[in-house]
């Protein structure tokens, strides 16, 4: 299997969206957002990779989003808490759970966003709203978060979504000192501030966009302690090589619109 290592920059994107087209994002959608939620306790971990080896993955109208030529790939665990729709309370059981999200960047028609692999989640309820209201894919899995220390986290997961490949995760991370916003244009603005989602029925003959909004990211630094997983391998994708690009974030409260086709 290919190897992340070592690849050269894709030649630029034409139609990538320009530093504009993602500023534009940061602003509120009109009308009134279907959930509301907060994202805690976040560990972005980016790996660089060859554009060329993702795009076959995802439905044909998507391009994988690049900064300096490169695609990234990563592996997100964070805690969801006070998730609420706009007209209910918080509902015991999917209110607050774990989840574990295997993503790339992608973009259509000058809009930038996330793709997502996977995104394991604790909640079964959670995950059938998710699979069938958002069109996402969501897979239950069994997951445990520690805090040892006031700047530790500990978080454990492994995959029980019957039919799916197996997965299993675990990491032990340090959280480090405060780092400042993340200036537009920069790498870590393009992996962190993502306004969009995508998402794909199964045969991806339909695709569908959803808005988020939030403040910008705090953002700290991080140190990994403890890493093994499958999660990436597990959709055929090869182990990324060297340490990856760490970012601890969060909280932060969440927005979110209901998905449109696109």
């Amino acid at each position: 299997m290919p190897d992340f290592a070592f690849a050269p920059p894709a030649p630029a994107d034409p139609n990538a969206p320009t530093l504009a087209d993602r500023l534009a994002l940061r602003e509120r959608p009109m009308g009134t957002p279907l959930l509301r939620q907060e994202w805690r306790d976040l560990l972005f971990m980016h790996w660089p990779v060859p554009a060329e080896l993702l795009q076959p993955h995802l439905p044909p109208r998507l391009r994988i989003d690049t900064h300096d030529g490169m695609a990234w790939l990563a592996v997100v665990p964070f805690q969801m808490a006070k998730v609420r729709t706009r007209v209910s309370p918080p509902v015991r059981g999917t209110d607050e759970f774990l989840e574990l999200n295997v993503r790339t960047y992608v973009h259509l028609d000058g809009v930038p966003g996330v793709w997502f692999f996977s995104l394991d989640a604790t909640s079964p309820l959670a995950v059938w709203v998710a699979r069938t209201f958002f069109h996402l894919p969501y897979l239950r899995a069994t997951m445990h978060m520690e805090s040892p220390g006031a700047q530790l986290r500990q978080f454990t997961a492994r995959r029980t979504h019957g039919g799916a490949p197996a997965a299993q995760f675990r990491a032990t991370w340090k959280i480090g000192a405060p780092l400042p916003p993340a200036e537009p244009g920069s790498l870590a603005f393009f992996l962190t501030e993502r306004y969009a989602l995508y998402a794909s029925n199964k045969a991806q003959t339909k695709l569908y966009r959803g808005r988020v909004a939030h403040q910008p990211w705090p953002l700290s630094s991080a140190q990994v302690l403890h890493y093994e997983s499958t999660l990436i391998e597990s959709h055929g994708l090869p182990t990324p090589a060297g340490a990856p690009l760490l970012h601890a974030g969060g909280p932060v409260s969440v927005e979110l619109w209901p998905m449109q086709r696109v």
